[in-house]
């Protein structure tokens, strides 16, 4: 592996762990934030400031002058909240050229456009598709932290993109694979955060392990109904940004959208819980993304409408899920 320039584009969790991870793999890393006095602490402290265990070398670079942070940079790495992704292309509009590979970590649906991320980044940053490769799968950043293994998938419309970000992002402890299949990795990797605030209800109402398998197996079923519809491979939801991730998001206690929802299912109102998060709970605003989504493709993804009337409607979550429980009785699955 050649060590190659890197530009992580935020310094939250996700984008910290990454950063520390391709700097022991030997590459070039340089990290950025909008935020001058997060990059102060950061350089200052050489401690990241919500993973205890994540200490970061000299040789990493922390800077807020966006413009200084991509001029060297042969692969950027986007980690931000996905409602500001676009905001961060208008920015770099211009900064990127064609020899700069994009690897998306940033997971959601963008509002109003129903866009992916990927989608939104070549929309915006007038990027080349072949040039963007999405990098998801069961992923908390506090372990990945703690070099524990862990696998993930680069998916790219472009092959070559997929196994480039596969050569330089894989170690012993990261196990990348690759895929074509980028629209069904985003939407599986962006929709189970909406089935993981309500793996966090059940968990806050006080429900058990049956009714938690229930879920992530109707969740799946939702999510791949949802890809086939929008042409994504339904295979893709049996893998890593699938099930993988499905399952990771709705019981870890690093989640930080089933934390959201199992606040709401003890009582606790959505405004209240947001206000006392540092992190962002990416589901949240998925959550009004994929419930047009399922208006716009005529198709019934009960668990997400329960999550969205419980989050933006104000129902009661317990007569959710009777109402989920007593929906008319039907076939498992259609062959």
């Amino acid at each position: 592996m050649t060590s190659l320039s890197v530009t992580i584009m935020g310094c939250g969790a996700w984008g910290g762990t990454i950063a520390h991870y391709l700097d022991q793999l030997g590459h070039s890393v340089t990290a950025w934030s909008k935020f001058p006095e997060e990059i102060d602490q950061l350089h200052l402290s050489r401690k990241h400031p919500f993973i205890s265990d994540l200490v970061f070398p000299d040789s990493i670079r922390f800077t807020s002058d966006i413009h200084k942070s991509l001029t060297e940079a042969r692969i950027i790495v986007i980690a931000i909240p996905s409602h500001s992704v676009r905001d961060l292309l208008k920015e770099v509009n211009g900064l990127i050229s064609d020899a700069v590979m994009v690897v998306n970590l940033s997971k959601g649906i963008e509002n109003n456009t129903l866009m992916t991320m990927s989608q939104v980044i070549a929309d915006e940053g007038k990027i080349e598709p072949k040039n963007i490769v999405t990098l998801y799968g069961p992923s908390h950043a506090e372990e990945v932290a703690l070099r524990m293994p862990t696998t993930l998938v680069a998916a790219g419309s472009s092959v070559d993109s997929a196994v480039f970000v596969q050569d330089n992002f894989s170690s012993e402890t990261l196990r990348v694979y690759t895929t074509s299949d980028i629209l069904g990795v985003e939407l599986g990797g962006s929709v189970k955060n909406v089935i993981a605030i309500a793996a966090g209800i059940i968990d806050g109402i006080g429900f058990g392990d049956n009714t938690k398998a229930a879920l992530i197996t109707r969740g799946i079923s939702e999510i791949t109904r949802l890809g086939e519809k929008m042409g994504a491979n339904p295979d893709t939801f049996s893998g890593l940004s699938g099930v993988g991730d499905l399952i990771v998001t709705c019981l870890s206690k690093y989640s930080r959208n089933r934390y959201v929802g199992e606040e709401i299912g003890k009582g606790q109102t959505l405004e209240k819980i947001l206000d006392g998060m540092e992190m962002v709970a990416e589901g949240v605003k998925t959550t009004e993304s994929v419930y047009q989504l399922q208006k716009k493709h005529t198709i019934s993804m009960p668990i997400s409408t329960a999550v969205y009337n419980v989050l933006y409607r104000g129902k009661n979550a317990q007569q959710e899920v009777k109402e989920l429980m007593t929906r008319d009785l039907t076939i498992e699955k259609r062959y």
